[in-house]
This record gives C-alpha cells, sequence and structure tokens, in this order.
C-alpha cells in the first residue's frame, strides 16, 4: 500500500509540476505578446519614406504598399502615418503599411471613400493602441481643453503627397460601430443635420477618425476635422 502511495504521490508532484511550467510558459508568452503588439505598433520606419521626406524621384521605390492614398499628421500626438485603403475595410485591420501582417495593422481610409477625398465625408480607422500609438490618442479629444490645444493637422494625398490639405478637428464623440449617421458614407446629411444642431458649421469636407473605445465594446471614439485648402 505504502508503495502505491508513493506512486501516486509522484505522479501528482510531477503532474503539478507540468501544470506550473505550462502555466509559467503561457504568461511569458503573453507577455511577449503584448510587447510585440505594441513594438510593431510604434514602429516608425516608415516615417523616412513621408513624402515631403523623400525625393520625388525616389518615390515610386518606397517599399510601403501601393495601397497607400496619402498620409495623415495630427500636430502635438503621435498620429502621423502613412494612409492605406483596401477592397474593404478587413483589408488593414491586420496588415502593415508594407502589406505585412501585424496586429496593430494600418491606418486605413474606407473603402467606400474616394481615395482623393474628394468627396464630402471620409471615414479613416485605425486601432486603439496603448501609449497614444495609431488612434490610441483619439480618447484625449474627449476632453474639450485637449481637443481646443490639439485641433490642427495635416492631410497629404497620394503617395507623392503632392496635394496638401490642412485638418482642423472641431469635434469628438462617441458612439455605436453601428451608427449609420456615423459610419455610412453615403448617408452624411443625417450626420451633418446632427453636427449643425450641436451649432457646428457643415460647409466644405469633413474627416471623421475613428477607433475602438475599449477591447470587449461596440463603442467607438470619434473625431471630426474640417478638411481645409491650403
Amino acid at each position: 500500500m505504502k508503495k502505491f502511495w508513493k506512486v501516486m504521490n509522484d505522479i501528482y508532484e510531477k503532474t503539478m509540476f507540468a501544470v506550473f511550467v505550462m502555466a509559467l510558459l503561457v504568461v511569458i508568452y503573453a507577455m511577449y505578446d503584448t510587447w510585440f503588439v505594441f513594438d510593431r505598433a510604434g514602429d516608425d520606419s516608415f516615417l523616412r519614406f513621408k513624402p515631403d521626406q523623400v525625393n520625388a524621384d525616389t518615390i515610386d521605390e518606397s517599399p510601403i504598399s501601393s495601397d497607400m492614398v496619402g498620409w495623415i499628421t495630427i500636430f502635438d500626438t503621435n498620429i502621423d502615418y502613412p494612409v492605406m485603403q483596401g477592397a474593404t475595410n478587413t483589408d488593414y485591420l491586420n496588415l502593415n503599411p508594407y502589406g505585412e501582417y501585424s496586429l496593430s495593422g494600418s491606418i486605413f481610409l474606407d473603402s467606400r471613400n474616394s481615395s482623393d477625398f474628394s468627396d464630402s465625408y471620409s471615414i479613416i480607422y485605425g486601432h486603439h493602441m496603448e501609449y497614444g500609438a495609431m488612434f490610441g490618442a483619439l480618447d484625449e479629444y474627449l476632453d474639450d481643453s485637449y481637443l481646443r490645444s490639439h485641433d490642427r493637422g495635416e492631410l497629404l494625398v497620394g503617395r507623392d503627397g503632392k496635394t496638401r490639405y490642412g485638418l482642423k478637428i472641431f469635434y469628438a464623440m462617441t458612439a455605436d460601430a453601428k451608427d449609420e449617421k456615423v459610419f455610412s458614407t453615403d448617408r452624411s446629411e443625417e450626420l451633418f443635420r446632427f453636427l449643425e444642431e450641436q451649432g457646428l458649421s457643415t460647409d466644405g469636407r469633413i474627416l471623421c477618425l475613428s477607433t475602438c473605445a475599449s477591447a470587449d465594446s461596440t463603442t467607438r471614439t470619434v473625431v471630426f476635422a474640417y478638411i481645409l485648402e491650403n
């Protein structure tokens, strides 16, 4: 009997040790995965290919995917990214600007919008990442004082960035991902009426920047900006 219990005790100890090792490996992997995602979200290697940073003669040699339709910069924030546009709105959810797999994805223009930003209402999406990476900085715009002090930006259109627009951020709010008033580009009239009810002008073109408010919610943080002729 003693031998039996000794064998059972050995099995128990080995089983618990194996469980402990597996749990430790899971924790290590989770930590690595978190670091990896953040590291990729913070990758700014593409900045050297920003249209106003490279010679026009070599712009076509940029490794950034040909799906790039522009570049968005919001001054005094971390938002300084190429804008991609896929055939659908899922194409660049998990692809970086080089067309490589990345959980942090890319900043991308709604597939229904004109790539030259000529529509009266355009939507740009980006993942909400920590420390203001990608569109993680948009949450700050729900604070009116932050909005007023960080309301300027720039939009370069095309791979060569020869067309340049100013951006003037004027309003921020939260909305459900299924709110067609905000997320249907062909129903901008309803959105414009809503903005006018808030006492805001809807003259000219409007750009919407959208990101998740949290990982487990359909709530989106949306920030609106006027596209200004320079």
